[in-house]
């Protein structure tokens, strides 16, 4: 058996755990060190640290502190690993804990988080989606159930100092830009809400004053969402600092390409057992400045997809330049639209193009003006015929049954 080098109790809070930290700094210490060729087992909060709870409320989700967010296992160091070396990480499996099969999908409201279609979901909305084996379905999304890919939304290793001073200043100038925006362009250091692992007192404050946030993905991995990185993956992260410092978090039951609603995928508490070695020089042998990775071997068979095309072309009819952040958008919301038709409100098609195993494809760049990127839903997840047919579509989904809207506070 291999040993659990990192536990977390459920009841307690993430600040309690100096295994657990939130930031990116490269002073955190160690809370674990491991040689190469070793296995082991990390245990992880929800990405919240437990602040959305199981009910029909999305008043969490709507009031919840992104400041703190995420919290992470970690980090640990690997004997032996040097700055330009590549770690090498196997995921051997993930899974939830035993005692909370559970998970969630959320849209921030617009004025705390927003996320990638806000202007079109402003208020916060919750799904809560329970785990059987393999499976999950939501009492939230009638007619829906599919194979979960369990993966980390996050994994990574710490950066060095120069590093860290350059994410800073980088995402500053892009801040400052259009400072008032909501949802704001980036997220700068806030010592207020740092947990600085086994980091403490003056020491950890200086620190947490400059530490990245953990919100979005960088050169060291991070905040990445990549549903394919499940078990059996590989995947080779630059080492930045000595010993490296992997931290792993954000565990997902399911997720769809992109993520989409930002809280997107099906949010867990759970464990991941990992294998480390290193690759001495790596970095340079390979030219490696971004981590790369082998996909799982593992995921759900969907044959049989709608698939959805987009156009950079946005919702007011404005013309952009091959944007495929624009085309991606518009694939969305036509997905959205068509699913509409068999009864769903939009906030539940919204959701389920979040949490399933939908594909996102960048599907051309150079036929100017226009990006095209599509959408692949796959319709074997639902229990009727979702394909498009002469005698048109017939509406499956009735009721009241619909996500826990909670409107911004006046």
């Amino acid at each position: 058996m291999a040993e659990t080098i990192i536990k977390i109790d459920l009841s307690k809070s993430a600040y309690e755990n100096e295994n657990i930290h939130n930031r990116w700094h490269p002073d955190i210490p160690m809370a674990a060190t491991v040689k190469p060729g070793d296995d082991f087992i990390i245990e992880c909060y929800d990405w919240t640290g437990g602040q959305i709870k199981n009910d029909d409320s999305a008043d969490d989700v709507r009031d919840v502190d992104l400041t703190q967010v995420h919290f992470l296992s970690g980090p640990v160091g690997v004997e032996g690993a040097e700055p330009g070396d590549l770690l090498e990480v196997d995921i051997l499996d993930i899974g939830a804990f035993e005692e909370s099969q559970w998970g969630f999908n959320g849209f921030f409201s617009k004025q705390n988080g927003g996320g990638f279609l806000t202007e079109h979901f402003p208020e916060a909305q919750k799904s809560i989606w329970d785990f059987n084996g393999m499976f999950t379905k939501s009492r939230h999304i009638p007619n829906v159930e599919f194979a979960g890919l369990i993966h980390p939304g996050l994994i990574g290793c710490l950066p060095s100092k120069d590093m860290l001073a350059e994410w800073n200043k980088r995402e500053q100038a892009l801040l400052d830009t259009d400072p008032d925006r909501v949802p704001t362009l980036a997220c700068p250091p806030d010592g207020s809400t740092a947990h600085m692992g086994k980091m403490k007192g003056s020491e950890a404050e200086a620190a947490g004053a400059e530490a990245a946030r953990t919100v979005p993905p960088r050169e060291h991995g991070g905040n990445c969402d990549i549903k394919d990185l499940s078990r059996g993956s590989k995947i080779y992260f630059p080492v930045y600092v000595k010993g490296g410092g992997l931290s792993v978090g954000d565990l997902h039951f399911s997720q769809g390409d992109g993520e989409i609603t930002f809280c997107g995928a099906i949010e867990m508490a759970g464990w991941i057992h990992l294998r480390v070695n290193v690759v001495k020089d790596g970095m340079a042998k390979y030219g490696i400045k971004n981590p790369i990775f082998k996909p799982s071997p593992i995921k759900p068979r969907y044959d049989d997809y709608v698939i959805f095309e987009g156009i950079s072309v946005d919702e007011d009819g404005k013309q952009h330049y091959l944007d495929v952040h624009v085309a991606y958008r518009q694939a969305c919301l036509n997905a959205i639209e068509y699913l509409t038709k068999f009864g769903y409100s939009k906030a539940q098609a919204y959701a389920i193009l979040g949490c399933a195993p939908v594909e996102g494809h960048i599907s051309g760049v150079v036929d100017v003006p226009n990006a095209c990127a599509t959408l692949w839903l796959p319709t074997d997840i639902f229990d009727f015929d979702i394909n498009p047919n002469a005698s048109g579509p017939e509406v499956k989904v009735t009721g009241s049954v619909d996500i826990p809207l909670s409107p911004d506070k006046e």
